[in-house]
């Protein structure tokens, strides 16, 4: 019996929360385990754009998904993947993002380091527990993006992740110029050599903590 793909969602409703960044960076990753998709629910394409700036192949097949559609007709479309990531629109009203909390294995949310940011997502945790009355299974978590080297947590970041109320993950992603650089060339980090060593250490270090073991 073939095995149900993993099917892990991007969400945040802010914008510029880093949500392609991550899913992108993830699927490339978990593309190193197993045939990975990212599928595009962003009607901005960002994904889409991404893999197709590239002189390389992306690792990660990158596709579109329109119209309406639910947890059995996702899985059943993507069945030769053994990973599906999911990144979704900056909305929490669209169907798509509804959709993809009721089909994933795991929910990761990005977040900047700023308690402005993450107050401004504060209905996430609502949504995630009303997508586990059709989807008990789900978990979800907090990514911090974009940290600073050195910087700690500021007394107010952490108050507001703890109302927050879902777990984060003891791994970030710090503020590095290598993201955006390959996003520009249209890569993964995993392709950008040395240069990329660090970066892809934070992104498997996020997969260690959230993949079945």
């Amino acid at each position: 019996m073939v095995a149900s793909p993993m099917v892990l969602a991007v969400i945040n409703q802010k914008g510029g929360a880093g949500k392609t960044t991550l899913a992108m960076n993830l699927a490339a990753g978990l593309a190193r385990r197993g045939p990975t998709v990212v599928v595009d629910l962003d009607p901005q394409g960002s994904a889409l754009q991404w893999a197709g700036a590239g002189a390389k192949p992306y690792p990660a097949t990158v596709k579109a998904l329109n119209g309406r559609w639910n947890a059995a007709g996702l899985r059943q479309t993507y069945k030769a993947y053994s990973h599906i990531v999911l990144d979704c629109p900056p909305s929490l009203d669209s169907h798509a993002s509804s959709q993809a909390l009721r089909s994933a294995d795991a929910a990761l949310i990005p977040v900047l380091p700023s308690p402005v940011d993450l107050w401004a997502s504060l209905r996430l945790p609502q949504e995630v527990e009303a997508a586990r009355a059709e989807n008990p299974g789900l978990r979800a978590y907090l990514v911090l993006n974009q940290i600073e080297q050195r910087s700690a947590l500021s007394a107010a970041m952490q108050d507001a992740l703890a109302e927050f109320g879902l777990p984060v993950l003891k791994s970030a992603m710090r503020r590095r110029a290598i993201y955006r650089g390959a996003a520009l060339d249209g890569l993964s980090v995993y392709q950008m050599g040395a240069r990329g060593q660090d970066a892809a250490e934070e992104i498997d270090a996020i997969l260690q903590e959230i993949l079945p073991s």
